[in-house]
């Protein structure tokens, strides 16, 4: 059984949203919650916390293949693209690089932190 093609993209959609939504939470907690100021290391940290976030997503994702036995493959919805796991999370990295960079800035001036 294979998945549509169309399916494809909207998986990267969902893998580009997992890490640009986790980033704008990620960035806000650790201004308010840590001594971090903005610049190079919340920024890192940001981008770090959003690939933890997919790669624990994609191993649940494998642990449960792994218990469905043949049906694995379209519960992965890999289309027999050995890449997908990586694909997905460069997309959700991508995601969170662009959230900081277009808007980091004007979550920035929202915030208030006391």
């Amino acid at each position: 059984m294979s998945i549509p093609l169309p399916y494809a993209g909207y998986d990267k959609i969902g893998h580009l949203a997992q890490g640009f939504i986790p980033a704008m939470l990620f960035h806000e907690l650790l201004l308010r919650s840590s001594p971090l100021k903005q610049g190079k290391l919340l920024f890192t940290l940001v981008m770090a916390s959003c690939l933890a976030v997919s790669a624990s997503y994609e191993l649940t994702e494998w642990a449960a293949a792994e218990m469905m036995g043949e049906g694995a493959d379209a519960f992965l919805g890999t289309q027999g693209y050995a890449w997908d796991t990586q694909s997905d999370m460069l997309m959700a990295l991508i995601g969170a690089i662009v959230a900081q960079v277009v808007l980091g800035k004007v979550q920035d001036r929202q915030l208030i932190i006391t």
